[in-house]
């Protein structure tokens, strides 16, 4: 079981939540054994989610054993979840100076302070970049005016500093990306942009900020030709090859593959809501709209999520969960007070007794049976059987739930949720097995 992520949210209104936004968050990775440091950041533009992807698949699906793996996956997040490249202008325009009224001040300096961090030996930013960098004119897709499929150096060398044969590491990288890429014309190059010799707009940018405070720096430009898990493959391959030359070891539990990606992105979807007496997995993808959810009428949302690109925003008196620039579904609450003395539940699942917490997910095969519990009332969302109000205690196969009640499209993943007189107590999902064949 792949870990949950200690990303905690709270939003007081869904008018307050829907203007701030969450504020980006930072993941470190340790190994066993020590080495340097290697800091990766993605999403400070929010319409490039090949970069923020990968960012957040290094958080949830690599292991770190020698050395550390920093990473800042949604560094622009509000802009991640408005779909735009800056809701407040271009932030990678903002590393030479920013006005304090800025309203991405204080993101712009908390990012400064983590990159200036003594530990941290370089600093990868990951982008997604138009058509194909060449350094000669081949077309209008493919020539030196163009990002996508590059390696970005702000100049050739930084001094005195570990690390500082900048376009030598460059073209390592480029060399491991292009081993694994049988294709010429999706070839990695290097790109000088030899910023300090001119470049005004280069000179604002993040990488350059670290390279003016002696941080070797480094850009990493998927191609935007591509759809966003094959981005994706590529800025992890050219992660991993900044890995290797830094000695870092690591490892990963999936091929490197585009459809290996694809299936990673979209997996391992959780949020847990009020200390987890609710949660909801969408992963590969949640219907629409889910109704009746139960929430306190006087207390602030608070949400923790499997993945660093999930958030809930509110939306009138709703609230809309987002990943990334994705709309995954709108929540609506119904309002109950809490009660919170319901620490186990028992069910039968498949013919086997099963003791799980308020929160759980629970896969089932068959068939299942809530125990009755003195106290507390069992309500199937989905399921109906005439006279009873009290759902514990009756055996429930799939087809005995009405599917459009359902979490998640393909019908599978069901709330069961508890009741102690008119407060609500917890919940778990109950997962069907996927039919053979499917």
């Amino acid at each position: 079981m792949r870990r949950w992520l200690l990303l905690l949210w709270l939003l007081s209104s869904p008018l307050a939540g829907a203007a701030k936004g969450p504020a980006f968050t930072l993941h470190r990775l340790d190994g066993e054994a020590p080495g340097p440091t290697l800091l990766v950041i993605g999403g400070i533009q929010g319409d490039e989610p090949g970069g923020f992807h990968a960012a957040s698949l290094l958080v949830t699906d690599y292991h770190i054993e020698r050395g550390h793996l920093w990473v800042v996956p949604n560094l622009n997040f509000p802009s991640i979840l408005a779909r735009s490249r800056g809701v407040h202008g271009d932030m990678n325009r903002k590393f030479a100076d920013i006005r304090p009224d800025d309203p991405e001040y204080a993101a712009v300096q908390k990012i400064k302070r983590i990159i200036l961090d003594p530990q941290v030996d370089m600093v990868l930013n990951l982008h997604d970049g138009s058509g194909f960098y060449r350094p000669q004119h081949i077309d209008r897709q493919h020539n030196p005016r163009r990002w996508g499929q590059s390696v970005i150096i702000d100049q050739a060398e930084l001094p005195g500093v570990a690390h500082g044969n900048l376009a030598g590491l460059a073209a390592r990288v480029r060399a491991h990306v292009n081993a694994r890429e049988p294709r010429p014309e999706y070839h990695f190059h290097v790109r000088n942009t030899r910023t300090r010799e001119g470049d005004a707009e280069m000179e604002k940018s993040l990488t350059y900020f670290a390279i003016r405070h002696g941080k070797p720096a480094f850009g990493i430009e998927a191609s935007k030709a591509f759809l966003t898990h094959r981005r994706v493959r590529y800025h992890l391959l050219a992660v991993e090859g900044f890995m290797n030359a830094l000695g870092i070891g690591h490892r990963r539990d999936f091929p490197l593959t585009a459809e290996a990606v694809r299936r990673r992105i979209d997996a391992n979807l959780r949020l847990a809501l009020y200390d987890a007496r609710i949660l909801l997995d969408v992963s590969g993808g949640a219907r629409p709209r889910l109704g009746y959810i139960p929430m306190p009428p006087d207390r602030p949302l608070a949400f923790t999520a499997s993945n660093p690109l999930l958030a809930i925003v509110g939306e009138r008196n709703r609230y809309r969960v987002r990943y990334g620039n994705r709309r995954v579904t709108l929540l609506e609450p119904q309002y109950f007070e809490f009660d919170d003395s319901l620490k186990r539940i028992v069910l039968e699942v498949d013919g086997e007794r099963r003791e799980v917490p308020p929160g759980s997910l629970v896969p089932v095969h068959g068939r299942f049976r809530v125990a009755p519990l003195a106290g507390y009332r069992v309500n199937v969302i989905g399921f109906r059987r005439p006279g009873r109000r009290d759902e514990s205690g009756v055996l429930i196969r799939r087809q005995d739930i009405a599917s459009r009640f359902s979490v998640d499209r393909q019908g599978r993943r069901y709330r069961v949720e508890f009741y102690r007189g008119n407060r609500f107590s917890g919940m778990v999902l109950v997962e069907f097995a996927a039919p053979s064949g499917a």
